[in-house]
C-alpha cells in the first residue's frame, strides 16, 4: 500500500451496492428455484386415486383442483418464498385441513354436522426432501 493513492486504493475496495445487489439477484434466483422444485415435488405427490388416501400419507386427486392450484412466489421484502396452495374460496379450510387435520363443523340445512379430518401432508414432506438440495442451489450462485 506504500505509494498508492487514495483513488487507486479506492478502487481494490469492493462495491458494496454491486455486491448487495448481487447477493439480492443470487437469493431470488435460489429461492425461486428452490420454490418451483417443492412445488412440482407437491403436484406430483397427490396422485389421482379413487376413496381416501391413507393418514399420514398425501391426499388423493379426485377433481385436481388441489394439485392445479399449488404455487411459489418470491418475496422480496422479506427475501423468502411463499409454496403451497391457494385459497379457492375465503372460507375453505380444506388446504389446512389435509396438511395438518383437525376439526370442523360442516353446516348444511339440515343442521350443523361435526368432522374430524386426520392429517394427510403434502406440503411439508415434499419441502423436507427438497431442503436437502438447497445448500447445492446456493453453491457459486453469487458472481
Amino acid at each position: 500500500m506504500i505509494g498508492m493513492t487514495f483513488k487507486a486504493a479506492k478502487q481494490n475496495f469492493f462495491d458494496r451496492e454491486r455486491v448487495k445487489k448481487s447477493v439480492d439477484s443470487a437469493t431470488r434466483k435460489v429461492l425461486s428455484r428452490f420454490g418451483a422444485f417443492v412445488r412440482t415435488r407437491a403436484k406430483t405427490s397427490i396422485r389421482r386415486r379413487k376413496g381416501t388416501s391413507p393418514p399420514g400419507q398425501p391426499p388423493y386427486s379426485h377433481v385436481g383442483l388441489l394439485r392445479q392450484f399449488v404455487f411459489f412466489a418470491y418475496d422480496q421484502p422479506r427475501q423468502s418464498v411463499v409454496i403451497g396452495p391457494v385459497l379457492l374460496r375465503e372460507e375453505s379450510d380444506a388446504p389446512k385441513l389435509l396438511e395438518h387435520g383437525g376439526d370442523v363443523v360442516h353446516r348444511t340445512r339440515r343442521g350443523a354436522r361435526r368432522m374430524h379430518y386426520r392429517p394427510r401432508p403434502f406440503m411439508g414432506p415434499a419441502f423436507e426432501k427438497e431442503k436437502a438440495a438447497l445448500p447445492a442451489l446456493w453453491k457459486d450462485s453469487v458472481r
